[in-house]
């Protein structure tokens, strides 16, 4: 975990989440704040506020009426799920001008959108609850790799290539060449921001979640899931197919059930390009 926290430390890009979002986290970590402190707070911000907006009264949130006011979206969603909104929308914005010379950053937020997506639907299918959070936890998920490539792009490349050749799981090769894999590097930059533990525990676990902490194990394996996923699409490869590479520890943990896969592809498939142009407008489509 150490060498996972030095390669965090080099990129001075990432040094802190903006000052916005930390007054929201002060808001919802105090017990006497109430929805009009929140939407105080993000309404300071011009730039969030419409982001935020503009993220509502899209057609994936699927709201009856338009929302036009910070206070109607925070009593409409609640305080966690606007907390959500504006942690994935910061850290969409914050990474817009970084791009690793070895690493197509449109497939890389492309993919990170499917893995939210997928993510977040499979948790509404086992009304898990607080869907927002596995959507911003398959979204931030993938980080460890945009570091990597930033500080070791040789050796991230390398371990890139070396498993597609081999067949080797990806995480023992960065491990063995870098001295830490991609889930402990996104641990430790969500650390670094003091996201709410919950994320950085599921983000650490997504490799092998029946070792993660037992109060984190399902967004691990949601997460999971969601890695497997998005690799085996992006391979065009049936449902039935995808099924048949999970354990069956991710069954038991997330809850979800091998036929389960199809729907879920369906629904992220459906919301992807929806999806992406609401946090990453700036990206070109991929083709």
């Amino acid at each position: 975990m150490e060498k996972a926290k030095e390669m965090v430390v080099g990129i001075k890009e990432l040094s802190s989440l903006p000052a916005v979002y930390h007054q929201v986290r002060g808001v919802l970590d105090n017990a006497d704040s109430s929805i009009i402190d929140l939407a105080n707070v993000v309404s300071v911000d011009a730039a969030i506020t419409a982001r935020l907006l503009h993220v509502v009264n899209s057609v994936y949130f699927g709201l009856m009426s338009r929302v036009d006011t910070v206070s109607r979206a925070v009593s409409i969603l609640g305080m966690q799920q606007v907390h959500d909104i504006v942690l994935a929308t910061s850290v969409s914005a914050m990474f817009k001008g970084m791009s690793p010379a070895n690493m197509n950053m449109t497939r890389f937020w492309s993919n990170s959108v499917m893995r939210a997506l997928i993510a977040r639907t499979g948790a509404e299918m086992v009304r898990a609850g607080e869907l927002e959070r596995f959507f911003v936890a398959g979204l931030l998920s993938d980080l460890g790799h945009l570091v990597m490539y930033e500080v070791e792009p040789k050796l991230a490349e390398q371990a890139q290539m070396l498993s597609v050749q081999s067949g080797r799981p990806l995480h023992e090769l960065e491990r063995e060449l870098l001295g830490c894999d991609y889930a402990e590097v996104g641990a430790a930059l969500v650390d670094k921001w003091h996201l709410p533990p919950r994320l950085g525990a599921a983000i650490a676990g997504q490799i092998e979640p029946a070792l993660a902490d037992e109060l984190y194990r399902r967004d691990a394996a949601m997460l999971n899931l969601a890695r497997i996923m998005t690799d085996a699409m992006e391979q065009k490869m049936e449902s039935e197919a995808i099924a048949e590479l999970f354990d069956e520890s991710i069954w038991t943990l997330s809850g979800l059930k091998p036929a389960n896969v199809a729907t879920i592809r369906l629904i992220a498939e459906m919301n992807h390009g929806e999806v992406v142009t609401l946090f990453f407008p700036q990206l070109r489509p991929a083709g």
